[in-house]
């Protein structure tokens, strides 16, 4: 458990953004704000790294942003969209809880305004908030994995300006946070192509025992979850023989 622990902690980066923001709220005398705030932010994060550690995720990095956490993993893009929901909505389970049990021991209208907005703010579809991989897991169910890349960075950039309209005369912090999230949603669209490539090569070297099986006539329609039938110019092939003559054709 020590070692366990260890290894977390080692993981944890600052952002240098929530070094100036806590420079800032220190100077303002905020200091139950950031009392509430960061305790909250640790019951979130601790939800994913439980859940994540259950299912055997490798944890990459622990992100301390101003507005909340962000913890990064090192995973296959093939795994199974049960495991990606249940890590995404843990925080929120996991904050939910913490509130239920602690609310009577602090002040019940500021903690809870708090609580209610760091849940209302993560359930936000802005990539890479928690409510964007919920919406991306269901994105999955209903249409192929490229498709889901695309459509999660849609609606992102829809929310993104809603946001700042709607928040930037209330507080213009909202722009460090705005920017923060615009330079993340930039950063998944420009990577696109190599995550479904990514997705494609580990289809070809794992050995994935997906259940359902699905017939599809493109390389473009394949799904998560799914085991996939090709069928081309009237021929039917499995997914492991297409991908063993596609690889062989590049190399």
């Amino acid at each position: 458990m020590y070692l366990i622990i260890k290894n977390i902690l080692n993981k944890v980066y600052i952002h240098p953004l929530f070094i100036v923001s806590l420079f800032i709220f220190v100077l303002l005398g905020r200091f139950r704000f950031l009392s509430y705030f960061m305790l909250l932010i640790l019951i979130h994060e601790l939800g994913h790294i439980t859940v994540s550690l259950i299912f055997k995720w490798k944890i990459d990095r622990i992100i301390i942003l101003p507005f909340g956490g962000l913890t990064k993993y090192n995973v296959n893009i093939n795994t199974p969209l049960i495991q990606e929901f249940l890590v995404s909505i843990s925080g929120i389970i996991f904050q939910l809880i913490f509130y239920i049990l602690i609310v009577k021991c602090v002040n019940y209208n500021y903690f809870s305004l708090i609580n209610w907005f760091i849940i209302a703010f993560n359930l936000v579809p802005i990539y890479p908030l928690d409510g964007s991989k919920i919406l991306n897991v269901l994105f999955n169910i209903i249409t192929n994995y490229k498709n889901s890349i695309l459509l999660t960075v849609i609606v992102s950039y829809v929310f993104i300006i809603g946001l700042t309209v709607y928040f930037f005369y209330m507080n213009k912090m909202i722009v460090i946070i705005v920017l923060f999230l615009l330079l993340e949603v930039n950063k998944l669209y420009k990577n696109r192509d190599f995550l479904f490539n990514r997705f494609i090569l580990e289809r070809y070297i794992e050995n994935y025992g997906f259940k359902k099986e699905k017939i599809i006539n493109n390389i473009c329609k394949m799904k998560k979850d799914y085991r996939h039938i090709f069928y081309i110019n009237g021929k039917y092939s499995t997914e492991k023989n297409y991908l063993d003559g596609l690889y062989n054709m590049i190399i």
